[in-house]
């Protein structure tokens, strides 16, 4: 049995291939994908947290499950609010071939779907990317967006202006054109894309502030009191999800959906249909496209593939 560390899972998934592996298997249809389990974690200092648990498999190849713990207890301190591990069965024998770092897994797995449904839905003259949040996915999707077209200004806005600073030099050092900002609803108006990845609950992205022909990217929001963006954005935008199982669960959606300002209608397509193409995407320059990203188990299950495919 293998097991794999953060460096291992990066090295063997650079962006493009696991981007196009994602679309591989969404657009095979094989995969057997159950709805994810969420449960409720009480916390030692009143909180709560969750634990899911995300399984995938390929008949006959390949058994993938992750379990996920979000523990916002550990906001601000050196602890990382969700931890995951991923765990890869050989699909013939039933044997635990490899366990993987699921934190990094995760991380690739999320930028890599953000950058496919941008590839998707975004104008293709976008190349203007403002990144909400500085956490470890932060930097990762500047990356992923990066790895699919071509962007000659990333701006990275955090609630703590030093971490937006330190997340810009990163990006610095990997040879993109970053910077930090302090003004979020100025900086969404500059920006052709904007990708979002906080745990807020209460909305930081305006509607007011979004530019005809934006692409919004959503990504921190999983649970139904988390907020990214507010009733005005969800209003003007076309809406498109990893998965709507998933997506309507997450505040961003369930929220609007339960006070009716949208209805399940409004959601436009899945990524599925994006990268299959019966659904045609973004229909004009001006339109404002909204993806909502709340995980799935399929894109974890492509990124072990992947990593299967290159240590075998």
């Amino acid at each position: 049995m293998l097991t794999l560390d953060a460096a291992a899972v990066r090295d063997a998934t650079p962006w493009n291939e696991l981007i196009e592996t994602i679309a591989e298997l969404l657009a095979g249809g094989a995969a057997n994908v159950p709805q994810r389990e969420m449960h409720e974690v009480q916390l030692p200092d009143g909180g709560t947290g969750s634990l899911l648990v995300m399984p995938a498999w390929l008949d006959a190849e390949l058994l993938g499950v992750k379990a996920v713990t979000y523990f916002p207890s550990n906001a601000g301190t050196d602890l990382p609010t969700i931890s995951a591990g991923y765990l890869l069965f050989d699909g013939t024998t039933g044997q635990l071939c490899a366990t993987l770092d699921g934190d990094e897994l995760t991380l690739r797995r999320t930028a890599a779907v953000s950058a496919l449904a941008a590839d998707c839905l975004a104008r293709p003259d976008a190349h203007r990317l403002l990144v909400i949040g500085t956490g470890k996915l932060a930097p990762n999707l500047a990356l992923a967006h990066a790895a699919v077209r071509e962007l000659e200004a990333i701006e990275v806005w955090g609630r703590t202006p030093a971490n937006a600073a330190a997340t810009a030099r990163r990006l610095v050092s990997e040879g993109l054109p970053a910077r930090p900002v302090e003004a979020l609803d100025a900086a969404i108006g500059r920006a052709d894309i904007v990708t979002c990845a906080t745990g807020a609950t209460s909305p930081l992205v305006s509607g007011d502030a979004l530019r005809p022909g934006t692409h919004l990217d959503l990504v921190g929001g999983f649970r139904a009191d988390m907020r990214e963006a507010d009733d005005a954005t969800v209003r003007a935008a076309t809406l498109f999800v990893d998965t709507q199982e998933g997506a309507v669960l997450a505040g961003d959606l369930a929220q609007p959906l339960a006070s009716g300002v949208i209805s399940s209608t409004d959601i436009a397509a899945d990524l599925a249909s994006l990268v299959t193409a019966s659904h045609p995407g973004r229909t004009s320059d001006a339109q404002i496209t909204l993806f909502k990203s709340v995980g799935f188990a399929l894109s974890d299950l492509a990124a072990a593939v992947l990593v299967h495919r290159r240590i075998s």
